[in-house]
């Protein structure tokens, strides 16, 4: 079984470090050549997501090598390293998501609120909060749970106060601001639609597309399904994981750490595809990508 755990991690560490570093490199290709700031919340994303493949890596070798029982101080250093991961993860997802928002709701006075100063801050007190919340097991030992002779994982080196702390306060705000934010991008774009439809019937279009809505609408699409992925991937792992913490005895917790959490994972891998298929610019710049690799190669 833990051979057959640690292929799937390493399968699933390869592809999200795979697909997240093309599109990382895509990305700076695309950054030299607009200077779009928005684009750095997007890289980061791809980063925070290479980063949770790395270290998922770890834990694959831990999986091959057992049995394997390290001490306390280095799992509860591996699954920080986890933690601020993924924490990192969904940090970015609500700055795109932000990101987005204000590119709908404020589209006159979006490049001189987007500027690279701001954007820089924004990208590093994302990496502090992801850090603290990785890392407060470690500056707080009173949140660890002291094991012995059992592998690196959540349940066995954070205390279920730790755990709770994090779930309702980090995941469900997250998600909640994730639905306030596709619900009012969606009544923006609904206004837009409105409006234009008036000037239409006024005789007033002269026939010219409604480019600022079909815009709105490829945003506000690109959220949606970001957000429906975000939740498929993690709320199972999530519920799941309060009800462990709350009655130990009613969930087995081994299908939390060794099916749920995978999920959760993939989460990862469907970002840098999500972002592959729905942007056209990265679509276009993977497809140069690989002609010019193509071309070289032949």
């Amino acid at each position: 079984a833990a051979s057959a755990l640690g292929a799937i991690l390493a399968v699933l560490a390869s592809l999200i470090i795979t697909a997240n570093a093309l599109v990382i490199i895509v990305l700076l290709c695309l950054i030299q050549k607009s200077g779009s700031k928005g684009l750095y919340f997007v890289l980061n994303l791809a980063v925070a997501d290479a980063m949770v493949g790395f270290t998922v890596v770890g834990l694959v070798r831990d999986e091959f090598s057992q049995p394997f029982y390290p001490p306390q101080i280095f799992c509860v250093l591996r699954m920080a390293f986890v933690t601020s991961s993924s924490a990192a993860s969904i940090l970015s997802l609500i700055l795109v998501a932000c990101d987005r928002h204000l590119a709908i709701r404020k589209p006159f006075h979006y490049f001189q609120r987007v500027t690279g100063l701001r954007v820089g801050v924004r990208l590093v007190g994302l990496w502090l909060v992801a850090a603290i919340i990785g890392f407060l097991p470690v500056l707080m030992p009173v949140f660890q749970k002291v094991s012995t002779h059992e592998k690196c994982s959540f349940f066995r080196v954070f205390h279920p106060a730790y755990m709770l702390a994090v779930f309702c306060v980090g995941f469900f705000p997250a998600l909640f601001l994730f639905v306030y934010l596709y619900c009012d991008m969606l009544k923006i774009a609904s206004v837009h639609v409105q409006q234009i439809r008036e000037v239409e019937h006024a005789g007033l279009a002269g026939g010219c597309p409604p480019s600022r809505t079909t815009s709105d609408m490829k945003a506000m699409r690109t959220v949606a399904v970001l957000i429906g992925c975000f939740t498929l991937s993690w709320l199972p792992f999530f519920i799941a994981s309060i009800v462990q913490t709350v009655c130990p005895e009613c969930f087995p917790y081994k299908v939390i750490e060794n099916y749920l959490w995978l999920l959760g994972l993939c989460n990862s891998f469907l970002n840098p595809l999500l972002y592959s298929y729905w942007q056209k610019d990265v679509r276009l710049q993977l497809s140069q990508l690989a002609a010019g690799v193509k071309r070289r190669v032949l």
